[in-house]
């Protein structure tokens, strides 16, 4: 389907009644860009853990939405423009520019990120390719991770993801069991794998994630009794939670998220077990040790790159 999308050029002060008036037209799916800075509160409720870099906050904003042909564009853009004129009788709306920009066919959409992926080394002898990648530049001894979807979170290119990388590598013993506790698009869990897990339990409270991890695992070659995956959430118990202790337990989320979920992982881990933990900003590290410490757990080792930190413990 072609999509048309409309923006509105308007104050902060009117994306509200805007936004009000567009929903009321039957229009679904709106989005509002600002340069407002975010709350302590909101950063909360988002787990940002990430410095978000913003504009000056000028008082403007646009309100964007995407309608399909069963609008008329025409009469919909008139009807927006009247109501920017009547609003402005009672607050600034802003410059009331409205613009229109035609979409490509959605059934692209999904693919265009290929096109921007190529094989990168993640750590020495680990390297993520592309599955539709025919002639790959590798070392005889490389571990090829094959991705076939990133509908989830990422390629594994983030720092936080080599550290965790290094330290599964270190702390690993063959034929050990692995929970990959919001595995995203599956890298880590299927590393593990090749890194010689015997079985490894992926979960992320995203259902597209864990169905991108199933395509991953597949384009790998790696059936169910060596890897899967499960949509659940350990922090409120929701959706489908393993029973079953296991030896290493890796958390490359955010610190905001492995603050509680400290709290609520050790029926997960065996009594000798180990619990990496990534993601985490440096400004956060003693807030998320102190967690870890609070809730039984010693700490073993610290590494850095860049602004990021992982923490091991038992």
């Amino acid at each position: 389907m072609i999509w048309t999308k409309l923006t509105i050029d308007t104050s902060c002060e009117a994306v509200d009644l805007i936004s009000a008036f567009l929903d009321e037209l039957g229009i679904e799916g709106i989005e509002v860009s600002d340069n407002v800075p975010l709350t302590d509160e909101e950063l909360k409720t988002m787990f940002v853990d990430i410095p978000l870099i913003s504009g000056e906050d000028d008082g403007t904003a646009r309100v964007s939405c995407f309608v399909d042909d069963s609008f008329d564009i025409e009469s919909l853009k008139a009807d927006i423009a009247k109501e920017l004129i009547r609003l402005e009788e009672f607050i600034p709306v802003g410059a009331k520019t409205i613009t229109l920009e035609k979409t490509d066919d959605d059934s692209n959409w999904q693919n265009n990120w290929k096109q921007y992926f190529k094989p990168v080394r993640m750590y020495d002898n680990i390297l993520v390719v592309p599955a539709w990648e025919e002639e790959i530049d590798k070392k005889d001894d490389d571990i090829l991770v094959k991705i076939e979807s990133v509908l989830a979170f990422g390629t594994g290119g983030h720092e936080t993801t080599r550290l965790c990388i290094g330290q599964i590598k270190k702390y690993l013993k063959p034929g050990q069991s692995v929970f990959d506790v919001g595995s995203g698009s599956g890298i880590l869990s299927i590393i593990s794998v090749f890194l010689g897990a015997g079985y490894v339990c992926g979960m992320d409270i995203d259902e597209t994630a864990v169905k991108a991890s199933l395509e991953n695992a597949e384009a790998n070659g790696l059936s169910e009794d060596r890897i899967n995956f499960l949509c659940g959430n350990l922090l409120d118990g929701t959706g489908d939670v393993p029973e079953r202790k296991y030896d290493i337990v890796v958390a490359n989320i955010l610190a905001d998220v492995i603050i509680p979920l400290s709290d609520v992982i050790r029926p997960f881990i065996k009594e000798d077990g180990i619990f990496i933990t990534s993601g985490i900003i440096n400004t956060k590290e003693e807030e998320v040790k102190t967690a870890l410490i609070k809730n039984g757990f010693t700490i073993v080792d610290t590494v850095y790159m860049n602004d990021w930190v992982s923490i091991v413990c038992k």
